[in-house]
């Protein structure tokens, strides 16, 4: 074989291993096309919301604070500027046409239906004629555009992991993933999950009496290494029944709450209430989420490639975003965890849109 035939070989080998090289696992940041989307500042943009919620007929009446009665709208019009770069401007024609016979599910708690509440008001926006239905089952909701047959779904599933009734005792097997769960999971081709908020719920909240990992069984255990332990299990999950080049996994990063202003050091403030404007950024004045700190960890160990939905800085510093005396009905309690529809999610899912539609 003569010099010219062996380097043309030598190309072509390396043309291959760039082609077929396989996809490698594990945490996938907030970069979108190299640039750190999740490091910023919330602006003041008079083009916001995406939606007003009145257009919106299909939103939970615990995130329309709107309609609850709240009186300031600054919180609507702040817009996520990430510091090296723009984010690409949610664009729900484009979703509803790459999408197109495909389905996007977010399993998870309440914040989880707090977000998926989120794109289907965007797309309803973006394509305001076209038909839409929308099927609650048990705890699967299903939203579709039949003309475009996407459908955004949400489970509800605020462990990921089992928790099954026995006599006498209700348990969360932190080891444990149903196969109806799988069976649900398996062929959608976005997946976005989440939990943590109800890992810290006491007393008559707590929907477990006992905690058993393996044949080991607990009254307790430190709720982050719980949380570690059911993490671990989803991870492997994951790694074990995803083929990544036909669905895209994404975590949606921890959502704080603001029930403690001593985080953000205001002396006259309690929580959330009555908060109106944004903390400025880049970095959170309070510690590092440490349940943002343990998902990252698991998340780097996987096999699989995950793709975080690095919300949790640009969630802490909109103090202004939730419901408080606004949700649930409308001065019914004070609710400094779930967020105002429109508001903060929506920033959430133009992070998910930048992640599906990067080049």
């Amino acid at each position: 074989m003569d010099a010219f035939a062996v380097g043309a070989t030598t190309i072509a080998l390396l043309v291959l291993s760039v082609l077929y090289q396989p996809v490698h696992g594990g945490l996938v940041g907030s970069d979108i096309n190299g640039c750190d989307v999740s490091h910023g500042n919330w602006v003041f943009d008079d083009s916001y919301p995406f939606y007003a919620a009145p257009s919106c007929p299909f939103i939970e009446n615990e995130f329309d604070c709107i309609k609850n009665g709240r009186p300031d709208k600054d919180y609507l019009k702040y817009r996520w500027q990430p510091s090296a770069c723009n984010l690409p401007k949610f664009d729900g024609s484009r979703i509803l046409t790459e999408f197109r016979g495909k389905s996007i599910m977010f399993i998870g708690d309440s914040l989880s239906l707090n977000q998926w509440q989120s794109p289907t008001c965007m797309l309803h926006t973006a394509v305001p004629k076209a038909k839409y239905t929308l099927v609650r089952t048990g705890g699967l909701c299903t939203f579709t555009f039949p003309e475009y047959n996407l459908k955004v779904l949400f489970s509800r599933n605020a462990f990921i992991v089992d928790i099954v009734a026995s006599p006498g005792a209700r348990v969360l097997k932190l080891d444990s993933i149903s196969t109806q769960d799988e069976e649900l999971w398996l062929g959608i081709e976005v997946l976005i999950f989440n939990t943590w908020h109800w890992w810290l719920h006491t007393g008559r909240k707590q929907p477990w009496d006992l905690i058993q990992v393996g044949k080991q069984t607990y009254t307790d255990m430190n709720r982050l290494v719980a949380y570690e332990k059911a993490l671990n299990t989803w991870a492997s999950w994951v790694n074990s029944n995803v083929d990544p080049n036909k669905t895209k996994v994404f975590f949606q990063g921890v959502s704080p709450d603001h029930s403690n202003a001593t985080e953000w050091s205001d002396p006259k403030a309690i929580n959330c209430n009555a908060q109106s404007k944004p903390l400025p950024g880049p970095d959170y004045p309070g510690k590092a989420h440490p349940a943002e700190e343990v998902v990252e960890k698991v998340l780097r160990s996987m096999s699989k490639p995950v793709h975080l939905l690095d919300v949790t800085t640009l969630s802490q510093l909109r103090k202004d975003g939730h419901p408080s005396v606004h949700g649930l009905g409308g001065h019914r309690g004070m609710d400094c965890s779930h967020w105002c529809l429109a508001g903060v999610p929506d920033t959430w899912n133009v992070l998910l849109y930048a992640a599906l539609t990067q080049n």
